[in-house]
């Protein structure tokens, strides 16, 4: 277990946060989600693009602009890494071996061994080590797990994350090479499989197919991954750049009923639209259904079976619990939002899931070790 933290600046009331990057995930997630936390404090930002560097001062007046990670390291408490994926361990390694407790954005790393590396230079100083799994606080996903009992014996569970970008956006995530951990299945397949374990437990085999549909780029953009687990659920996952008419978000059949979402959690388009949760959102016991995250009626799933269905509504989406979380761990010592050796397991099933696609076959997944 992390220690908890005394703030180095003698201030007890804030933990200066340092965020490496200022890209789509470091200026639409992290930065505003860190700016609305009670007891965080957005101090550094690193970032070398002018521009972004003018975004930072406008929207976040209070946070000092550095050009290099390693300028971080004495001016912060803690530090979220925002950045490439290819940089995600070397930048996370630097900031523990510093003496930092880390918050990484998904994945943690290209490859399970590294991902242990990790979590073993954090386990040996001492230090937080967690992932943004952002998508555990989706409100399908909070509701899905509330209605668990009430499917039964859940032996099918299909999520989707389909988009449609006909035209790629370049950038390493569609024109990087294998080292850049580019690519649908790394990204959007980081959290259905990420939520897949976590619903359902560990893994033995993969079968996954990967394709690149879009002239001009080198990842893939197209995949499909069938996961069994132990417990005997089979998970179907879909994740897409190319789907003109999208599945639903979750389909989950169980031995009692079934339950039917469609239509994606509205919090990161909230995120993008420069809204953020306010201070009611934070730290409360239930949840109202007009705060932060929720959904109306019509975007509701349902719940049943064939003749006897009904609305079921959608649990509000809580993006602001993982950054709570962190203060919690932090403070008071409380387990991190997301343990980081979850993290590896996902990547071990993501590593599993490309072999699968390159061999055409099935595939088993390693047994967790250390």
């Amino acid at each position: 277990m992390p220690s908890p933290l005394t703030p180095s600046s003698g201030d007890t009331s804030d933990i200066r946060v340092g965020l490496a990057g200022f890209g789509p995930a470091g200026s639409f997630f992290h930065a505003p989600l860190i700016a609305a936390t009670p007891g965080l404090r957005l101090s550094a930002v690193v970032t070398r693009d002018p521009g972004r560097a003018g975004q930072v001062r406008a929207d976040h007046p209070g946070a000092e602009v550095v050009a290099a990670a390693e300028d971080l390291w004495d001016a912060c408490d803690l530090v979220v890494i925002a950045t490439p994926n290819r940089t995600h361990v070397p930048l996370a390694a630097e900031a523990l071996k510093a003496g930092l407790p880390v918050v990484v954005d998904k994945p943690l790393a290209g490859a399970a061994d590294e991902a242990r590396d990790l979590v073993r230079l954090a386990r040996d100083r001492g230090l937080m080590l967690t992932v943004f799994q952002n998508r555990r606080w989706d409100g399908d996903f909070l509701t899905l797990r509330r209605l668990l009992p009430e499917l039964g014996e859940v032996h099918r569970f299909e999520s989707r994350f389909e988009r449609w970008r006909p035209v790629p956006k370049g950038g390493w995530r569609e024109a990087g090479g294998p080292e850049d951990v580019g690519g649908t299945l790394f990204d959007l397949g980081s959290h259905l499989v990420d939520q897949a374990l976590t619903l359902f437990g560990p893994v033995t085999h993969v079968y996954a197919e990967t394709d690149v549909r879009r002239a001009g780029i080198r990842n893939d953009d197209d995949a499909f991954v069938a996961l069994t687990h132990r417990s005997g659920t089979r998970s179907h996952l879909w994740m897409s750049a190319v789907a003109g008419l999208p599945g639903p978000r979750l389909r989950v059949l169980g031995s009692r009923a079934a339950y039917v979402k469609w239509g994606l959690d509205p919090q990161e388009e909230r995120l993008r639209a420069g809204e953020r949760p306010g201070p009611a959102d934070f730290g409360r016991g239930g949840d109202p259904r007009d705060g932060w995250g929720t959904e109306p009626p019509e975007r509701w799933g349902t719940l049943g079976v064939e003749g006897d269905v009904r609305p079921f509504r959608t649990e509000p989406g809580a993006y602001q619990r993982f950054y709570e979380g962190v203060v919690a761990c932090l403070r008071d010592g409380a387990p991190p939002p997301v343990p980081a050796e979850e993290a590896v397991a996902a990547i071990a099933v993501l590593e599993a899931a490309r072999l699968s696609a390159s061999l055409g076959q099935v595939v088993p997944v390693p047994a967790h070790r250390e």
